[in-house]
């Protein structure tokens, strides 16, 4: 398999509401690294990925709290509700070792140690403890949880994930 190419953008937040009188945004936060909109200028929204400069970001309870320059009053700020907050993915928090971006282990070959092929990954599930890989091939479809004692390697230059399989997982 090739690696896949990545997305242009990533994902790391979602617009719920307007929040006071100001234009402020009431934003789902989306990823890791939640400080990281401290550092931002700018941030994409939507499918066109319309670019809007951050004029202040600060945090409420599990939330973000963005204004944007020139969006100054609530009803604007209300069109812009469900709308994803992105940034290009050049801008990515940057991972430590063994720790990958979603859109890197999805697409990737699935193969034990012992050389038997499993499928690809076609989804992350988040649960509360781990997540788990969900490997399909031919309708067929394996759950692997992402820990170290299962998931021996990780490979993206060859597009491949070794694991080692626990009884009753295949």
């Amino acid at each position: 398999m090739t690696p896949k190419n990545p997305p242009d953008y990533l994902t790391i937040g979602r617009i719920l509401a307007p929040w006071g009188t100001k234009g402020e945004a009431k934003v789902e936060i989306i990823t890791d690294f939640p400080d990281r909109f401290a550092l931002l200028d700018q941030v994409y929204l939507g499918e066109g990925h319309t670019p809007y400069k951050l004029e202040r970001f600060r945090r409420h309870k599990q939330f973000a709290l963005l204004k944007f320059a020139g969006v100054d009053d609530p009803l604007v700020t209300s069109e812009l509700a469900g709308l994803f907050v992105e940034i290009p993915v050049r801008e990515a928090m940057p991972l430590g070792p063994d720790e990958y971006y979603e859109h890197q282990i999805i697409g990737l070959d699935v193969w034990t140690a012992e050389g038997e092929y499993l499928g690809r990954v076609a989804e992350i599930l988040f649960t509360g403890s781990n997540e788990v890989y969900v490997v399909q091939d031919r309708g067929k479809e394996v759950l692997i949880p992402a820990l170290k004692e299962v998931v021996t390697e990780i490979d993206l230059a060859k597009g491949r994930m070794i694991v080692r399989l626990l009884a009753g997982l295949a």
